[in-house]
């Protein structure tokens, strides 16, 4: 445990840091799941989940929550997994 004034700020900010955090990847993990349920549905909306995805996974990125790369292959992989169904 944190001894130093300094520290127990820096614990308390790494906690409140780790809260908005998860705030936004619980978000990006829900619109993942609801495309993969839209596909798995084929209801027709998945293009339409999917843009609601991206924006979610881009604004997670921005913000520092995942890395851009991992953004980008999480919207690639999607991408790829709606445009097959559209096609088939």
């Amino acid at each position: 445990m944190a001894n130093v004034p300094s520290a127990e700020k820096r614990n308390r900010q790494r906690i409140k840091r780790r809260q908005r955090n998860l705030t936004h990847l619980t978000k990006v993990r829900t619109y993942i799941k609801r495309v993969r349920a839209s596909l798995a549905a084929k209801d027709g909306k998945a293009g339409e989940v999917l843009r609601e995805a991206i924006k979610v996974i881009d604004s997670a990125a921005q913000k520092g929550v995942i890395k851009r790369q991992t953004a980008s292959r999480k919207i690639s992989r999607l991408t790829k997994q709606v445009q097959a169904t559209v096609r088939a």
